[in-house]
Formats: structure tokens, C-alpha cells, sequence
């Protein structure tokens, strides 16, 4: 990665994107000989009660849309331009929608250093050509022709934000990068764990979210705790299956960290997929819910 200092770029600005832009331009000051204070984030423009969003993020420090109460710290600078935001940056940190991905990479193609390293915070997974599933790190590395690696974890962006103690996990086989990550993403409260098991730990980001959904049905349904926790266990083993079966090579261990069991743990009690399903149950109205929860995520990055 050289000895000059690096410029970050957080792209996208909606709740998780802005709870990670609060750790990461904190750090960047703590880190200033690795860093360059100034962080930029890259906010889709909006008209918030007349004014731009932009604008009040760099005025009040604070994203009063999608992290209210939340103070950024003042090195952290609101870019609405995608491409001036990324200009120039080592590290670019993608928290934006899927759907959104490959606009996106589309738009930043030969506009961003060619030894520029990316981080995905993206959970979930992109439909591949031949309607094969595609990992969304692997979808960044292809498009913008650079190194991709993961974070994923039990990661609430409020709980983040709060400085509740949590843990996440990074995945990121270089040696080289890997401290640097660390120690622009860590925090006393936020515990950051980098293993190599890149692949792993991003599948694990989007399996959980099909195993909450079972847990939401048994929450809908009333069956207990009993039948909630073998759906939880048997999601988990049903995960460690398919990254053996698909992605070979992967470490156990890496299921016990924290964008294994635990983020399945805090999906399947706190996540929307969870609430959604148990909601379908109940009322039959999660299909309207997950419509609108679409068109507000839209938005966010």
C-alpha cells in the first residue's frame, strides 16, 4: 500500500453508511500519519425541508434524514458529485443498496485509482449472468478491476452509532491492507476481527437474512422459542453447508465469529427480515412493508 498517507471515500450515506462515516472520520484523525483527515462521503442529493442534504450534513454535521441526533465529525465532508467524492481515494467503502451496485461501478469505471482497495459493507447477494447468484464484492472487483474485501457482522447501525459495544469482522486475505482496515474501521466499543475467509464472511451476510426470515414465520406462528431456536441452528448449519458446497476451502471458525452465528443471532430477534415475516403471518401485510422499506432504501445511498 506504499507509505503516503490514504485518502478515504465512504460511498453511500444512508443509516449504516453514516453510522461507519462517524468511526472512520474519527479515526482517520486518531491515524492522521496513515491517513488524510479528510474523509469524503458520497450523499445522493435530497431536498430536505428546502434545504440540500449536503449542505446540512456540512453544516450541522449531522445527517438529520437517515442518522438523526448523530454528530459526524467535522472531517467527514458530504460529496453529492460520485465521482469527485472518489477521486483520488486509496480505500472506497461501498454502503449502498445491491440493486444499486453495478450503476455505480459503471459510473466510477476509470475514474478512480487503479490501486485503489475497496471494502463492501453490502449484504446480500446480485443475480449473476445465467440467473446465478453473484457476490457483490466480486461484482466491485470486475467492473472496477481493483481489490475488493468484505466487513460484515451484528452490526445495528444505532447501536453503532450509540458506541454499544459489538464486534464485526473483516475479511481480507493481504496482509498489507488487512491493519490498515483495522484500524480505520476499530473503536473501544466496535471490535474489529479480520480473518482470510473472505468469501465466507460475505455469505454468511446474506444467508442470515434467509434464516431470520424462517424465525420471523415462528414468531408469527407462536411456536415458542424451542422451534425458533432449531431454525436458528439448523439455519446456521444449512449455511455452513452451502459456503462448503460453493465457496470450498472456508474455516469453520469462521462461523463463530461475528458475521456468522452472532449477526444470525441479532437478525433472527432485531433484523427488518425477521419483523416483515412475522408481520406477513400476522396481518398479511408484510408484501406492502417490504415495497415500501425498498422505495426508502432507494434513497440511502
Amino acid at each position: 500500500m506504499g507509505r503516503t498517507k490514504k485518502k478515504v471515500c465512504i460511498v453511500g450515506s444512508g443509516n449504516w453508511g453514516s453510522a461507519i462515516a462517524k468511526i472512520v472520520g474519527a479515526n482517520t484523525v486518531k491515524f492522521n500519519t496513515k491517513f488524510e483527515e479528510r474523509v469524503t462521503m458520497y450523499v445522493y442529493e435530497e431536498m430536505i425541508n428546502g434545504k440540500k442534504l449536503t449542505e446540512i450534513i456540512n453544516e450541522q454535521h449531522e445527517n438529520v434524514k437517515y442518522l438523526p441526533g448523530h454528530k459526524l465529525p467535522e472531517n467527514v465532508v458530504a460529496v453529492p458529485d460520485l465521482i469527485e467524492a472518489a477521486k483520488d481515494a486509496d480505500f472506497l467503502i461501498f454502503v449502498i443498496p445491491h440493486q444499486f451496485i453495478r450503476t455505480l461501478c459503471a459510473t466510477l469505471l476509470g475514474k478512480i485509482k487503479p490501486t485503489a482497495v475497496g471494502l463492501s459493507l453490502i449484504k446480500g447477494f446480485d443475480q449473476g449472468d445465467g440467473k446465478s447468484i453473484e457476490l457483490i464484492s466480486k461484482i466491485i472487483e470486475n467492473l472496477l478491476k481493483i481489490q475488493c474485501y468484505v466487513l460484515m457482522g451484528a452490526n445495528l447501525a444505532n447501536e453503532v452509532a450509540e458506541g454499544k459495544f459489538c464486534e464485526t469482522t473483516i475479511g481480507c486475505k493481504d496482509k498489507r491492507t488487512a491493519p490498515l482496515l483495522r484500524d480505520m474501521i476499530q473503536t473501544e466499543n466496535f471490535r474489529v476481527v479480520v480473518v482470510e475467509d473472505a468469501d465466507a464472511v460475505e455469505v454468511c451476510g446474506a444467508l442470515k437474512n434467509i434464516v431470520a426470515c424462517g424465525a420471523g414465520f415462528v414468531d408469527g406462528l407462536g411456536l415458542g422459542d424451542n422451534t425458533k431456536a432449531a431454525v436458528i441452528r439448523l439455519g446456521l448449519m444449512e449455511m455452513v453447508k452451502f459456503v462448503d458446497t460453493f465457496y470450498g476451502g472456508s474455516k469453520l471458525s469462521t462461523f463463530f465469529e461475528s458475521c456468522g452465528v452472532a449477526d444470525l443471532i441479532t437478525t433472527c430477534y432485531g433484523g427488518r427480515n425477521r419483523r416483515v415475516c412475522e408481520q406477513f403471518v400476522t396481518s398479511g401485510k408484510a408484501s406492502e412493508m417490504g415495497i415500501s422499506a425498498g422505495r426508502k432504501k432507494k434513497q440511502h445511498f
